[in-house]
């Protein structure tokens, strides 16, 4: 690869960069839910992806290649992670302890919580979702929606309701 090829492979990727890094990121993290290890991943599709142009490969559209790389990188992250039995725990010395309860209760809660989207009304089905399952903010969802902000914040807003209705039906 010439000089020539190289700084336009680097221009290409810079671009592509600055245009995906957030969504990748998000994608990772809501896939690994550990935010060190989706920084790691996103860094990881960047990289193969140079070393891809590098080697003279061509990309036809840069948005569907890295999702195609960070997806099997994250299937790589899933295969090598290890589940741990609780027995092995407790043989090591680790003992649960009795004010994990409260934490253990907050999870079950956001577990129901996000079964019971699926309840809401499509509209708000969305938005939730978008805000609290995909951490998005008003102006993203407002520009994927192409809804304006206080349109959004108001679906968002009465969406929760009708969670807290479905929730605690009083």
């Amino acid at each position: 690869m010439n000089k020539k090829q190289e700084v336009k492979s680097q221009k290409i990727l810079t671009q592509a960069y600055t245009d995906y890094k957030d969504m990748l990121s998000k994608r990772a993290f809501f896939k690994v839910n550990d935010r060190v290890v989706s920084e790691y991943l996103v860094q990881d599709t960047f990289i193969k992806t140079w070393k891809y142009l590098m080697k003279g490969g061509k990309i036809e559209i840069m948005g569907a290649f890295l999702y195609h790389v960070l997806n099997n990188l994250i299937v790589d992250e899933y295969r090598k992670h290890k589940t741990t039995s609780l027995d092995s725990l407790l043989e090591k010395g680790f003992e649960p302890r009795a004010e994990d309860h409260e934490r253990i209760f907050d999870a079950l809660d956001g577990k129901t919580s996000f079964g019971l989207i699926e309840h809401l009304p499509r509209i708000y089905k969305k938005v939730i979702r978008m805000k609290y399952a995909q951490d998005l903010s008003l102006k993203e969802m407002s520009q994927i929606t192409g809804k304006s902000k206080n349109v959004i914040a108001v679906q968002t807003h009465r969406g929760l309701e009708k969670l807290k209705l479905l929730y605690n039906p009083a």
